[in-house]
């Protein structure tokens, strides 16, 4: 076997244990008990009506799994929504919740760092998906995807745990990010254009600090992250 084999065999198992163990999360929790819930998804939303898409430009929430955001986008009349999530439990979860609406949805169970997509989106949205990545290959999977994924001229949304926020959450190590530090994983490719700050409540009471950062892409070719 070759060192490019046992490389692509331990992303394969990684991520077998990175589906593992949101699938249990999930399996052993409702949606709105873990400390992520968000009820009314407020920052995200007023961020993406400032992109000033239309009802029909398709739009993916990476790793929105059990979000209600696709339950207001529906209710504003977005047409083209996508979400991918790595645990079939959280998104059988919306599916669940959205009922017969569920069909106005394509729903993706993948590993986003190794998602392969099919088409072109106008928005990529992505709360508490990204700042889990902790190992740079994971990375500059995300970006590889993220880049072949989004539109050029597209928006993109990420929120993450600020500087200073938490370091751990469901019993993993995260990322903290602030613009200096995301822009250097994601590359030349995106302009920031706003960043918020959120003081997240969780179901148990407790805070969190979040940034939230809105970027637009900014050139065609593939990113490519300035940090190693």
């Amino acid at each position: 076997m070759t060192g490019r084999h046992v490389i692509l065999l331990e992303r394969v198992v990684e991520n077998l244990d990175r589906q593992a163990h949101w699938q249990k999360v999930y399996e052993g929790k409702s949606p709105s008990e873990v400390s992520w819930f968000q009820s009314e998804p407020t920052v995200s939303l007023d961020f993406i009506h400032q992109c000033g898409l239309k009802p029909s430009d398709p739009i993916i929430d990476a790793g929105g799994g059990a979000s209600v955001l696709v339950d207001h986008l529906l209710d504003e009349g977005y047409s083209q929504l996508t979400v991918l999530d790595v645990s079939g439990a959280a998104l059988a979860a919306s599916r669940k919740r959205l009922g017969t609406r569920a069909g106005q949805v394509e729903w993706i169970e993948s590993d986003v760092t190794s998602y392969a997509p099919k088409r072109r989106f106008a928005l990529w949205h992505d709360r508490a998906a990204f700042h889990f990545l902790t190992d740079p290959t994971d990375r500059r999977g995300y970006v590889s995807a993220l880049g072949r994924a989004l539109m050029p001229g597209g928006h993109l949304i990420i929120a993450s745990f600020a500087i200073g926020g938490p370091e751990r959450c469901s019993g993993l190590p995260i990322v903290q990010y602030d613009s200096k530090r995301l822009l250097g994983e994601l590359g030349s490719g995106f302009r920031l254009t706003i960043e918020r700050s959120e003081t997240h409540v969780t179901p148990a009471g407790h805070t969190q600090e979040f940034a939230y950062f809105l970027l637009d892409r900014i050139v065609e070719e593939d990113l490519v992250p300035v940090i190693a």
